[in-house]
Order: structure tokens, then C-alpha cells, then sequence
């Protein structure tokens, strides 16, 4: 089964998009070179909080994908996370 691994950063959610522009991705209309391996990927915000979740095939797949993100975060300015972890999935149901 798959492992899913859950990011809290605290910082102002207008971010994530700036994120995902400088990545060339959009969650809304799944567009763009999304990385092999991910299953599915969630971001939630308010305040200054961003979570995201995500499944993947494997953590290995998303190390690699890190090299992509890892820029991407930085050039935007989203600081390091109070949160990583990794959890194993038990179950999971996709509209």
C-alpha cells in the first residue's frame, strides 16, 4: 500500500499558489508535468497555515521530486515545515 506524508508550514496561504505557478502545476485542472508517483495531493489554508497531504507510490518517488520543490519552495519563500511526516495509508476513497 502507499504511504502518504502530511507538510504544516507556517505561512500565509497565498503560497501554495505561488508554489504551484513556479512549478507550472494547477490542482484545479490537474495541468502541468505533475511528478511520477504521486497518487493524490491536497492543500488546505487559513490564517498563516498551509497543509498538504499527499499520497505517493513510494516516499523514494517523492524524495526525487523534492529536487524540483525544494527550488521552488525557496524561491517563494515558504519557510521550512513545523510538520513532516509520513504515515502509513490504512484506507483511501477518491471521488
Amino acid at each position: 500500500m502507499a504511504d502518504a506524508i502530511i507538510f504544516e508550514v507556517d505561512c500565509d496561504p497565498a503560497l501554495y499558489s505561488q508554489v504551484n505557478q513556479a512549478l507550472g502545476l494547477d490542482p484545479d485542472t490537474r495541468s502541468g508535468d505533475w511528478p511520477p508517483g504521486l497518487v493524490s495531493h491536497t492543500g488546505a489554508g487559513a490564517g498563516n497555515l498551509v497543509v498538504v497531504f499527499e499520497v505517493w507510490d513510494s516516499r523514494a518517488e517523492q524524495e526525487a521530486w523534492m529536487g524540483s520543490l525544494g527550488p521552488a519552495l525557496e524561491k517563494v519563500g515558504v519557510p521550512q515545515p513545523r510538520r513532516m511526516e509520513w504515515v502509513p495509508v490504512l484506507g483511501r476513497y477518491t471521488r
